[in-house]
């Protein structure tokens, strides 16, 4: 039941816990018991809303910055995942394999702050040998929901 009622709320988090238990075919009690369990265990580690800030007309800042680090002795990359995912305005933290160690996710009202968060403080940080800031300039698809929109075309067809 648990893999049920994962699968679902990864795609559908706004959905009743009733409506749930009918869509996956289990009682709602159970349901309500099993997901509260799944939030103690830090299974389920919270809930989140996707927003297109763009149809707002929002201006928002995102960046994805490489960071090559030296890893601390006998902690690996966690004491500077920690230091940097602790900054509030760090969306995410990724170790990785490929040319770098870290993929850290930021957002920001401006290029300007977002470039000054790395120079400041990530690349300040005692383990950092290097970043490499990449701005996302449009988001087609984002946790599996596409951001663009096609644009139809309206012109009528000659032959």
């Amino acid at each position: 039941m648990r893999e049920k009622i994962l699968n679902y709320l990864e795609n559908h988090a706004s959905v009743s816990l009733d409506e749930l238990a009918v869509l996956i075919g289990e009682d709602e009690e159970s349901v309500k018991a099993e997901v509260k369990a799944m939030e103690a265990e830090n299974i389920i580690s919270g809930y989140t809303t996707l927003i297109n800030w763009e149809k707002l007309g929002v201006e928002k800042v995102t960046a994805m910055i490489e960071v090559r680090v030296t890893p601390q002795h006998g902690m690996g990359f966690d004491r500077i995942a920690k230091l940097i995912y602790s900054y509030p305005e760090v969306s995410s933290v990724y170790l990785i394999s490929g040319s770098c160690d870290l993929m850290v996710t930021i957002e920001g009202k401006t290029l300007r702050e977002v470039s000054s968060f790395v120079t400041e403080k990530l690349s300040t940080l005692e383990s950092v040998i290097s970043t490499q800031t990449n701005f996302i300039l449009k988001k087609y698809k984002d946790h599996g929901i596409v951001m663009a929109e096609e644009k139809k075309d309206n012109r009528e067809m000659m032959t």
